[in-house]
């Protein structure tokens, strides 16, 4: 298993010394997700490919490897040319990521719950379009329902990776939308069986408590969407029951830690989480 750190909360230090503070942080890996001078939210990569090299240059030295290059566009959104922008950006990242030496991409189905016919209908036109070239680079995309998405139930989306039935497309477990994905994860872990190939690790609460009111939204009866990415133990996920569902599913994949909840403190969050997922699992292996 590669345990990775998601390094959002540190995406204020310089690409350039990112791998030797994350290897200071005790990892080999990071998942490497949106920052504005890499890959940026929903908009044009913006690394060339001197950085890449440069960025490759630091890696090696730091004795730290990409498990995984996370990219977040509007590929399956009701808008037509939102569509095909995302789709450009999607080539441009998939180079970037080849570049870099990197086989695993991971992303989000994104699209509108409120349309979600429509938004699959976009999702499989953008399919068309990028699944012969994460074939032909040897990319497997890894994709899991978010909150918002079009697809935000765990075993609705373990069933639609089925359904695109290419061995270089899988599934990704996010531990913390347990409780927007129907919030039994170990049916959903099950249910993905050798589909699933990467998680998310960071603890939540359970929104739907309290009779719906473990949080409040005003005005009553909003659409938001609310979780966190908490430090292991900090909220509702049951991480027993997690880790002995992975070690029942032969998981050998990539596990990311992504808490994006203490700026403040991220270094030590870091540490902390990763002391706690090699705790459990070697709980989970004894």
């Amino acid at each position: 298993m590669k345990i990775a750190l998601d390094p959002y909360m540190l995406r204020r230090v310089p690409l350039l010394e990112l791998p030797g503070l994350v290897a200071s942080l005790g990892y080999e890996y990071i998942e490497m997700s949106p920052r504005d001078d890499f890959l940026p939210f929903f908009v044009h990569p913006r690394v060339d490919n001197a950085g890449v090299a440069a960025f490759k240059r630091e890696l090696a030295a730091a004795g730290v490897s990409i498990a995984s290059v996370l990219p977040l566009y509007r590929w399956s959104g009701p808008s037509e040319e939102a569509r095909q922008a995302a789709v450009r950006y999607w080539k441009r990242a998939i180079e970037i990521t080849v570049d870099l030496g990197v086989d695993v991409m991971n992303s989000e189905f994104n699209g509108r719950p409120s349309h979600p016919d429509e938004s699959e209908a976009q999702f499989w036109r953008s399919l068309e379009e990028l699944l012969p070239i994460f074939e032909r680079e040897g990319v497997r995309l890894v994709l899991e329902p978010h909150p918002d998405d079009f697809v935000e139930d765990g075993i609705a989306g373990v069933n639609l990776v089925r359904g695109i039935n290419s061995p270089n497309v899988t599934f990704l477990y996010c531990a913390p939308h347990t409780f927007h994905q129907g919030g039994d994860l170990a049916a959903v872990l099950r249910h993905a069986g050798p589909l699933l190939t990467q998680v998310h690790i960071a603890d939540s609460f359970d929104h739907r408590g309290s009779s719906g009111l473990r949080y409040i939204v005003n005005p009553p009866g909003s659409t938001a969407r609310v979780h966190q990415h908490l430090d292991i133990g900090q909220g509702e996920v049951d991480w027993d029951l997690f880790f002995a569902t992975l070690a029942e599913v032969g998981f050998d994949g990539i596990a990311t830690v992504c808490v994006f909840a203490w700026e403040e403190r991220a270094e030590d969050s870091a540490r902390y989480n990763l002391s706690q997922v090699n705790q459990y699992l070697r709980k989970s292996v004894g």
